[in-house]
């Protein structure tokens, strides 16, 4: 089984100046579950490469167990390597999420 999964490549909070980008314990979460389970995992985003993460989602109050793959270089990886959403063929695919801005 395949999974697609979408990560936003929006860096900043309209004119405010403020940093956002992906939560990463929203993308670490169901990617464990896919992962434990054996599903085939593909990462993609807007503009592809390396999506922003939002900076506040790795400070010490936000940070998991799941929160970890920040530092999984196996993870780290993939993640910094997503493909443009514009590349995939979601025939490929059983499932997609996209969570609503």
């Amino acid at each position: 089984m395949k999974v697609l999964m979408v990560i936003t490549s929006h860096d900043q909070l309209g004119n405010t100046g403020r940093k956002t980008g992906f939560w990463l314990e929203e993308l670490a979460a169901p990617y464990y579950v896919f992962k434990d389970a054996g599903v085939e995992i593909t990462l993609a985003s807007p503009k592809g490469g390396r999506p922003p993460l939002d900076p506040k989602s790795n400070e010490p109050e936000f940070r998991t167990d799941l929160t970890l793959m920040a530092v999984d270089p196996n993870v780290t990886t993939i993640v910094e390597g997503t493909i443009m959403v514009v590349v995939v063929m979601l025939g490929a695919f059983i499932a997609m999420r996209r969570r609503s801005s």
